[in-house]
């Protein structure tokens, strides 16, 4: 990633430039941190893969492989294309091409690198190639600011192979690439020369090629990422810090650091640590991004996402990626699924991700999507962030190769809420829940709730959402009259007032009396309440805690009838094969907790009725991707055993004597405190220990299956549980035997 550079006095120029255009200024409407909207501004294509890019004084400069560039919507060879062979140059604020024309020619020819000096007067291109607007030279060339000519005064030696990396100081330009030779001089994918082109003494040695080049200012260095496994001869894999004077090692990275399978492909830096973006393939690879300090040059942190980062470009405090991330659940963010191609994030709390959603596809090429960023310092509110790769579409309309994402408010609004619900919990009170939605680059939304088909909203209420975590949202509405039928609708909008469509209808008959049986789950502090008979096809949360739970793969919410007798409510049913709800919020385990629900069964192969898994189910819906964290759990045996189990660095269980998958409802309640384990069935005590350690994982709770593996004690055939499931309650304490056996006295009433 190269850096921008820019004077005082041009960023006050640019500043007036963009005023003169109408850019607004920083909008409050986008996601805390987020400096960009997701919405892509217009902005001309090229027919080809963008490579690299570089900004100085306004203009971004584009280099690839291509041949023609066109204007935004128009089609490859449409109306507008003009002549731009592997290099363009455009306004960075209108992204309309300029003045500025060169053919980069000569064999298979590419641009691969760019960076412009320090004084903004002179922009370097490097690649594969052997000639620039006719003047002959061997893969890199120095362009004179602004007229846009080939400075024929800069005659470097010629390189024997692709040039990769070109970072530009005011005493060197370092290069770094798959070259072995510079000229008739031994250079080892590293060399520098001078502002006329003069090979320079720095010579350190990579064994495999460098991707990535860096200079943070003022501290004499130079980092070096590549594919290599050693530099000056010593163990460094990827990465690199190196004199910029000498070339010696200043810090090395032994394999432990970055897997042999991950290379580095982009480096930035501010003013206290620098960034790095990686590629790896195969099992334990690094994929993502890690900030290291730059005066120690350890680690501060790294981002364990899976799908290879190409490009990081840090701007303020959030550092912006280009990927093709699929997971990064281990981020406490989206779970494995679709590719997923840009992304930010905070520098100093990476994790979870900010909500910044633009949307490209893999595209052309080895099907990468981004593969560079770029952005422009005024530092006012006018900045744009560019993005070049082999992307052929964004936000789901045709758009080649490159596009730009300006200061906002973007013109997205959010989407629909979801499973939206209605359950009367008190005398003259509703109580509406729904899941709530996203917008692509706001996380804080405004939810209008309507009754009765009024355009007036009866309340709002204020939620946050990313697009990957969708929690629950409620209101109370405590106007309602006994007896009443209401109807409700609710409204997603967002600060900067775009409004999405509204909801499904719920309805709902008031209640003249409290349910006693939710009433007292409630009254004893549950946390995450699934009554599990909602019509919408979601757990709806009952407690005060909006953790609403989503069912995988077929669960029947509502399917059957429940087991308290003096209640209306339904029960959910599961076919014992991949059924199964979850928690969509993760959250740490609690290390005192009560589990309750009532079960149904007459199986014979067992499986999971309740337990806490650190795994998320897959965003495309067909894999639920069982948990490889996972205890405090329920299951039942073949015989119809129940086993309540945690894992302490060893697996440790209470089982019940007796059996029941006798088709009968049965009540459990599982608890662990400071005095031990407790399960009791029906209300009773049946098995205790005096085991009060669990461990400690992020994760979400679950019913009716998860991860049961064959080493556990009476571990069933199937891992998944077939029958019915119903009032599941989570509580922060170890519920009493007087408690527990009022609950299942008053489900029995």
């Amino acid at each position: 990633m190269m850096r921008k550079k820019i004077t005082a006095v041009l960023a006050g120029i640019l500043l007036a430039a963009a005023s003169l255009i109408g850019l607004a200024p920083p909008s409050a409407a986008l996601s805390p941190g987020v400096a960009f909207s997701a919405t892509n501004l217009p902005t001309w294509q090229t027919n080809g893969i963008v490579w690299a890019m570089a900004e100085s004084n306004g203009v971004v400069y584009v280099g690839g492989t291509f041949t023609a560039i066109r204007p935004p919507g128009v089609a490859a060879g449409g109306a507008g294309t003009r002549s731009a062979v592997n290099f363009a140059a455009f306004d960075a604020y209108t992204g309309n091409p300029i003045n500025c024309s060169l053919s980069v020619t000569g064999g298979s020819a590419t641009v691969r690198a760019m960076d412009v000096s320090p004084d903004g007067r002179t922009l370097y291109i490097g690649g594969n190639f052997s000639t620039v607007n006719g003047v002959g030279t061997s893969r890199i060339a120095a362009i004179n600011l602004p007229g846009c000519t080939v400075n024929t005064n800069f005659r470097p030696p010629g390189l024997s192979a692709t040039v990769r990396a070109i970072e530009a100081t005011s005493s060197a330009i370092y290069l770094g690439g798959d070259f072995k030779t510079a000229g008739s001089a031994t250079r080892s994918m590293l060399a520098a020369v001078s502002s006329t082109g003069t090979l320079l003494p720095w010579a350190p040695a990579a064994d495999q090629p460098v991707r990535a080049l860096h200079a943070p200012a003022g501290r004499g260095t130079v980092l070096a990422g590549g594919d290599f496994l050693t530099m000056n001869g010593a163990d460094s894999k990827a990465l690199a810090v190196l004199d910029g004077t000498s070339g010696a090692n200043v810090r090395t990275y032994p394999n432990f650091f970055i897997p042999r399978t991950s290379s580095v492909k982009s480096i930035d830096s501010d003013a206290t640590s620098f960034y790095i973006g990686n590629e790896g393939t195969g099992g334990g690879v690094f994929d993502g991004r890690a900030r290291l300090d730059l005066t120690t040059y350890n680690q501060v942190w790294r981002d364990t996402c899976l799908g290879a980062t190409q490009a990081v470009s840090v701007y303020g405090a959030t550092l912006y990626a280009a990927h093709h991330a699929h997971d990064c659940s281990s981020m406490n963010s989206f779970p494995d699924g679709p590719r997923v191609h840009l992304s930010a994030q905070s520098i100093n709390n990476p994790s979870p991700m900010l909500q910044w959603n633009p949307v490209t596809n893999d595209g052309q090429g080895e099907g990468i999507g981004p593969r560079t960023l770029t952005h422009t310092t005024a530092g006012n509110g006018t900045d744009i962030l560019w993005t070049g790769g082999e992307f052929t579409t964004v936000n789901g309309a045709a758009q080649q190769s490159l596009t730009r994402f300006g200061p906002g408010p973007g013109t997205a609004g959010p989407g629909t809420p979801r499973f939206v619900s209605a359950e009367s919990r008190a005398s003259g009170q509703n109580t509406i829940r729904w899941q709530s939605t996203s917008d692509p680059d706001d996380s804080e939304l405004t939810y209008r709730i309507y009754r009765n088909g009024s355009a007036t909203p009866l309340a709002t209420v204020n939620s946050s959402s990313r697009w990957w975590d969708l929690p629950q949202a409620s209101f109370t509405d405590t106007t309602a009259v006994p007896g009443t039928t209401y109807t409700y609708r609710v409204q997603a909008s967002d600060p900067s007032g775009r409004t999405g469509p509204l909801s499904a209808q719920a309805q709902i008959t008031t209640a003249s009396t409290a349910a006693p049986y939710p009433a007292m789950v409630r009254a004893d502090g549950a946390t995450t309440y699934w009554r599990l008979g909602d019509s919408q096809a979601a757990a709806a949360d009952s407690s005060n805690g909006n953790k609403m739970g989503l069912p995988n793969l077929g669960a029947a919410i509502g399917g059957t009838t429940s087991a308290l007798r003096s209640d209306s409510n339904r029960a959910a049913t599961f076919d014992g094969v991949d059924d199964m709800i979850y928690g969509q919020q993760r959250v740490s385990a609690p290390t005192v907790f009560s589990a309750e629900a009532w079960f149904k069964t007459d199986t014979t192969t067992g499986g999971k009725i309740l337990g806490f898994g650190n795994a998320q189910p897959r965003r495309n819906g067909n894999l639920l991707g069982y948990s490889n964290v996972y205890d405090r759990h329920v299951y039942m045996s073949d015989a119809g055993k129940l086993v309540f189990g945690v894992w302490t660095g060893t697996r440790v269980v209470v089982t019940s004597p007796a059996s029941y998958n006798d088709n009968a409802w049965h009540h459990v309640v599982a608890t662990q405190g400071p005095g031990g384990m407790v399960l009791y069935v029906d209300g009773v005590r049946v098995a205790s220990n005096t085991v009060s350690a669990n461990t400690v994982s992020l994760g979400s709770w679950r019913i009716g299956g998860d991860s049961i593996p064959s080493t556990w004690p009476s571990a069933p055939t199937s891992r998944h549980f077939k029958g019915a499931i119903d009032e599941f309650a989570i509580y922060p304490t170890a519920l009493t035997p007087a408690q527990v056996a009022n609950h299942n006295q008053q489900g029995r009433r």
